[in-house]
């Protein structure tokens, strides 16, 4: 095979990886959809509904499913919502933050502060994959410019040339 051929399967490679992303944040979303829909008609129907998950992976599923930041009183009333029985614990919204701090420290999901106490957390989004080739990596490096900027840890002063703009200097002779 050329570096070609490596190339284009690299780029196929990234292309799927992608799409089946995508692909698993929609069936996870319609999931959750679709489990509250059935924790909802079940109480409509006057049926006790029970979702077969632990509290980590309902609440997971949950704030994947959302779409949007969610604080964690709108993560307990989701919970019950869909159905799911959080009568064995003694304070429910305590075992909801516990959750959501311990999702938040493995990286599975984004702490946003809000002002007046109202945090919210979000999914992360899975990693979208980049590949550099060798050649982008070596003018990224051999750039002395972007090495020095990526260096610098102060604003450099304004520079005195060049302040004055408009046509440039005649030399006399």
């Amino acid at each position: 095979m050329t570096s070609h051929d490596y190339r284009r399967a690299l780029e196929s490679a990234i292309r799927e990886y992608e799409e089946l992303g995508a692909k698993r944040r929609d069936i996870d979303q319609r999931l959750a959809e679709l489990a509250q829909s059935i924790g909802t008609l079940s109480k409509l129907l006057g049926l006790t509904p029970t979702v077969p998950l632990g509290l980590t992976d309902a609440i997971r599923m949950i704030v994947r499913g959302s779409g949007v930041p969610m604080t964690p009183v709108e993560v307990r009333d989701r919970l019950h919502g869909i159905g799911f029985d959080v009568s064995k614990y003694t304070n429910d919204l305590a075992a909801v933050h516990t959750i959501l701090k311990r999702l938040n420290d493995s990286g599975e999901l984004r702490f946003i502060p809000r002002e007046g106490g109202k945090h919210q957390y979000a999914w992360n989004r899975g990693v979208v994959a980049i590949a550099l080739s060798k050649d982008i990596v070596q003018a990224m490096y051999e750039n002395a410019a972007e090495r020095e900027a990526a260096a610098a840890t102060e604003e450099p002063e304004p520079s005195k040339r060049g302040a004055k703009r408009g046509a440039p200097h005649a030399r006399k002779r």
